[in-house]
């Protein structure tokens, strides 16, 4: 399978632009393994978002929703952003996303 292309960045490589609009871009300096967890962690939050939406159950659709917001703040997209943190501060945010989503 192919991979999709990357979506343009602004100047300061901060943002990613889609269908012109700005959004943050995920911290560069987590490693590549852990990105793809916390994606696959983000898209799963994602489906049962859908899925409890489908079912009508907003107790567990506000707890997938918890889980989107904590791989987005790990993943770098939300939250403090990432290039006002230090690389110890950097670490220790997906670190802690990744083992809260893991749990």
């Amino acid at each position: 399978m192919a991979s999709k292309a990357r979506p343009p960045t602004t100047a300061d490589g901060h943002h990613v632009v889609i269908d012109g609009r700005r959004r943050r871009a995920r911290d560069p300096e987590i490693p590549a393994e852990a990105a793809a967890r916390l994606r696959v962690h983000l898209m799963a939050a994602r489906r049962a978002i859908a899925a409890a939406h489908r079912a009508d159950d907003p107790g567990a659709e506000r707890a997938a929703r918890a889980r989107v917001q904590t791989a987005k703040v790990a993943l770098g997209e939300r939250g403090t952003p990432w290039w006002e943190q230090s690389s110890e501060e950097r670490r220790s945010r997906w670190e802690e996303g990744m083992a809260a989503l893991d749990a």
